[in-house]
């Protein structure tokens, strides 16, 4: 009732968390509110979430999974649930991806400030060049072309480019400040795993990333 619903709306008032606008007599949420809010997006864990998601992932994608976080380094593999559909793959917890030539590489080189990956950037772009990879790109202009594809698709994806006859995709993951706070990677075979984009892989992916950066707070400014 309306009766009861004013006394909720001043005792919130007496408590900050809403104020009422003098002109207008509408409410609105107060500065109390708001601290309430950002005290717990900072309680909140992106792997730790992350984590206890990837077994519903697992059930729709079928295909092995993993989480990265930006290190010192480098995108760090820090979490990873193989499948029973076991690919060939030579990665380990702590493992750090290039940037070129892998999929987390690509999703981080995308969404991280260019002064981060700059250096990296140089690094691989320099190596690609010595060993004449025709598969990577091997110019400034060239790399800014794959991370638009990156951002204009919403993930980033190699086909048989670190691994052979194996294909991975990884979607970002954001925070309340728009920050890339880590990627989520599924990979798997080429017989096996479609790599098209806006597939059956790629976007249950995509949506699970995306739903992960809604509850951290992504969007929300």
């Amino acid at each position: 009732s309306a009766a009861k619903a004013h006394r909720y709306l001043v005792s919130f008032q007496r408590l900050g968390l809403v104020v009422q606008d003098s002109r207008t007599a509408h409410y609105d949420l107060g500065p109390a509110a708001l601290k309430l809010g950002l005290a717990s997006l900072s309680r909140l864990d992106a792997v730790r979430l992350a984590r206890e998601r990837m077994p519903a992932l697992m059930q729709t994608i079928g295909h092995t999974l993993a989480l990265a976080v930006w290190g010192n380094r480098g995108p760090t593999i820090v979490h990873w649930a193989e499948s029973s559909q076991a690919v060939t793959a030579n990665l380990r917890l702590g493992d750090v991806m290039p940037l070129l030539s892998s999929a987390t590489g690509r999703c981080f080189a995308a969404h991280m400030p260019r002064e981060a990956v700059a250096p990296m950037l140089q690094d691989e772009l320099a190596h690609a060049a010595k060993l004449r990879r025709t598969d990577l790109p091997t110019t400034a202009a060239a790399v800014d072309t794959l991370l638009t594809e990156v951002r204009t698709h919403g993930s980033a994806r190699v086909v048989d480019t670190l691994l052979p006859g194996i294909v991975a995709f990884c979607a970002p993951v954001f925070d309340a400040d728009g920050h890339l706070v880590l990627g989520i990677t599924t990979l798997g075979s080429v017989a096996t795993f479609g790599p098209n984009w806006g597939g059956a892989l790629d976007t249950p992916l995509r949506v699970a990333a995306a739903q992960l950066s809604q509850d951290l707070g992504a969007g929300c400014a």
